[in-house]
């Protein structure tokens, strides 16, 4: 990665990456089109309800794959790769056991009513029984892209998407599997994921593999930390959920959850082209932070920065201009109120964009160059500390446009932390 061509590698990792996870996010985006086209509300609103464990399963898988293959691409630490096998192995066990055993109680916990119960533990049970594809998805996919080979990270993350839509449709329409078919093709997707993915090792290009080796608890907190900002990430957008899912059903029901359902999963596809962007310059980032070049690692944040700010200011255009037929193909019954909620949410909910690119970004740049502190700071303040009391204010104040309001401000205010601790990181570079 020489300096001369720096912007080349940039944007071929930044465009693989972020076409690859575009891919990824309509895991759940195609699920919410074919339950609300299939289903109707109610298995709208029990998606809903349910997205919060899928965000913390993929968080999961996140944290452990970009955390091992950051530590992997500054240390060239070969044992590595095993270690974080180990940690999902664990990790998805703990996951399967939840679903077989306590799926209806988790249901019951996340606000599932006598109308939506039956299908949201339906598509719990799967997603979770499902866990360890989806967490050895994000580890391969994480490592095979630190390998120097991000057209096939890309590859797999696409490949994958588009088999959930096809076995979307299949399973729901001409096979009426209702959510249970819902979940079962998510869950096969990231399997047809891994199969492309193991071309890397087929055609024997990878610096990685499983050795035989006794498990490191040591190593597993190492990857933790240097995670951790993806899983919180994830998991905030879990929580805000549950949250925003709890405050909206006491103003406006389960009409209101499934408008919300529609947002938030629209914005799960928005706010993965960020991650998109960030996690492509993260092993850039991180080998040029391992070979001293300083001055890449600023060039790449630049080029980094101005990516985030010019996409979100045309998809903020987009929907603005958009909003009504975008909501109009998953207001299956032509709701009215449905429509106007959700119509007005976009609008504005949409504006945080422009924020929470540059803060998902600036996040993990901290990780990729070992300011753990900074980025775990970043992740927390907009994942929890600001968003879950501020949600609580505005919407007793205003309302719905309170919430939808609530996301714009808590990034706006962790950006302004953001560029402090990016100015004292200069100030002593």
């Amino acid at each position: 990665m020489e300096n001369t061509n720096i912007k080349q590698t940039f944007f071929k990792y930044v465009t693989h990456n972020v076409l690859g996870m575009i891919g990824l996010s309509c895991y759940i985006l195609a699920d919410t089109f074919f339950i609300a086209r299939g289903v109707g509300a109610n298995g709208l609103t029990a998606l809903n309800l349910a997205i919060p464990i899928y965000s913390f399963i993929h968080g999961t898988g996140l944290m452990i794959g970009m955390g091992g293959a950051t530590r992997f691409a500054i240390s060239k630490s070969k044992t590595v790769f095993t270690q974080a096998f180990y940690y999902v192995l664990i990790m998805a066990s703990i996951f399967v056991s939840i679903g077989i055993l306590l799926s209806g109680g988790l249901a019951n916990l996340l606000g599932a009513n006598a109308d939506t119960y039956q299908m949201a533990t339906t598509y719990l049970q799967v997603i979770l029984c499902f866990s360890p594809m989806f967490m050895l998805n994000n580890l391969v996919i994480c490592f095979v892209r630190n390998d120097d080979n991000p057209k096939l990270a890309m590859n797999a993350m696409l490949i994958g998407s588009f088999s959930n839509i096809i076995l979307d449709y299949v399973f729901v329409f001409p096979l009426k599997m209702g959510m249970f078919g819902a979940a079962l093709a998510t869950g096969i997707a990231p399997i047809i994921s891994l199969l492309i993915l193991s071309m890397h090792f087929i055609k024997k290009r990878n610096s990685f593999q499983l050795y035989r080796l006794r498990p490191q608890p040591r190593t597993y907190l190492d990857i933790s930390l240097i995670g951790v900002s993806s899983l919180v990430t994830e998991l905030s957008s879990g929580i805000v959920i549950i949250v925003f899912n709890s405050i909206i059903l006491r103003i406006k029901g389960n009409l209101g959850v499934a408008a919300y359902g529609i947002i938030a999963n629209i914005a799960l596809v928005v706010i993965s082209i960020f991650i998109g962007i960030a996690q492509g310059v993260q092993p850039i980032l991180s080998k040029n932070y391992g070979e001293q070049n300083k001055q890449n690692v600023k060039k790449v944040l630049n080029y980094g920065i101005v990516t985030v700010v010019t996409f979100a200011l045309i998809i903020y255009g987009f929907f603005f201009l958009f909003s009504e037929p975008i909501v109009g193909v998953f207001n299956k019954e032509h709701d009215r109120e449905l429509a106007r909620i959700a119509v007005q949410g976009l609008r504005i909910y949409f504006t945080s964009f422009l924020f929470a690119g540059i803060n998902i970004l600036c996040c993990t740049y901290f990780s990729s160059i070992d300011k753990l502190r900074n980025a775990f700071i970043i992740s927390i303040l907009r994942g929890f500390i600001f968003i879950i009391p501020l949600a609580m204010i505005l919407s007793s104040m205003y309302g719905m446009i309170g919430v939808w309001l609530t996301m714009t401000l808590t990034e706006f205010l962790v950006l302004i932390l953001t560029v402090v601790l990016l100015k004292n990181i200069n100030r002593r570079n």
